[in-house]
């Protein structure tokens, strides 16, 4: 698979757009997928983009882990990965809480590979320089940084608000 045009352009990986007529909606495609994104101000429906992020460290986890399993031939029969965005606390590293999920006729050793192979995923690796990403095995990081609050503490000059 390319990624460029026909014209050889380079071709963007994601692209999102709406106008301001569409009550805060938000299009957004990657690749072949097309989805709504949700604004703050909650008239339109979708993911924000803490929960895209969070949701590319997830697939890109479950990916790593499904790919060593069928380079390895493990038997692993489903995966899981669930993620939270945390800011840092007093100037602290923000993070991300990440539960994995292994399902399968594993041995300790298997299943100590794929744990480790959870931490070999790109995304994690470049999240990674700026943020903490830790695995457990249930999240329970306190309640998951807000972009809704987030957006309203940006001090945007000369913009009155709706």
């Amino acid at each position: 698979m390319t990624n460029s045009n026909d014209d050889g352009a380079p071709r963007p990986q994601a692209v999102v757009a709406g106008d301001l007529d569409d009550a805060g909606a938000l299009n957004g495609r990657a690749g072949a997928s097309e989805f709504s994104i949700g604004g703050p101000d909650g008239r339109a429906a979708g993911a924000n983009p803490y929960e895209l992020l969070s949701a590319s460290l997830a697939a890109c986890t479950a990916m790593t882990i499904r790919f060593q399993a069928r380079r390895r031939k493990f038997p692993l029969s489903h995966v899981e990965v669930a993620v939270s965005y945390h800011h840092g606390g007093n100037g602290g590293r923000d993070s991300f809480e990440r539960s994995i999920t292994l399902e399968g006729n594993l041995g300790d050793d298997e299943r100590a590979q794929l744990m480790q192979a959870a931490n070999m995923c790109p995304v994690g690796r470049t999240l990674g320089l700026s943020a903490d990403i830790r695995t457990n095995d249930s999240v329970s990081g306190g309640p998951a940084a807000s972009y809704d609050d987030d957006l309203s503490e940006l001090s945007i000059p000369n913009i009155d608000p709706d």
